[in-house]
């Protein structure tokens, strides 16, 4: 009985724990979030009929923080930078951000 409590409260929390990804390397780390981007300055970049496929993400490098948007490119999730720099991080390599 207790197991079957444990999944069904497993289930519930699944798709909360989803919806923020990280990759973490050193002190620098990526996070992809499960919602629409809204930074203006990386849309500006990007030809209108494409905004609706991005998703909000922020970079921490060396102590920095940069927004950025993203969108699934197969296996990967290719990003695009408010400097207009752009990259590629495996999905393999993100993980759900457990927050208290």
């Amino acid at each position: 009985m207790k197991s079957l409590i444990i999944c069904a409260a497993l289930a519930v929390a699944a798709p909360v724990m989803a919806q923020n990804l990280v990759a973490r390397q050193g002190d620098d780390s990526i996070r992809l979030a499960d919602s629409p981007c809204a930074s203006e300055v990386v849309l500006e970049k990007i030809p209108e009929q494409f905004h609706s496929q991005l998703m909000q993400a922020t970079a921490t490098v060396d102590g920095h923080t940069f927004s950025a948007c993203w969108r699934k490119a197969g296996a990967a999730a290719h990003l695009i930078y408010e400097d207009g720099d752009q990259g590629i991080v495996p999905l393999s390599d993100m993980k759900p951000e457990l927050s208290a």
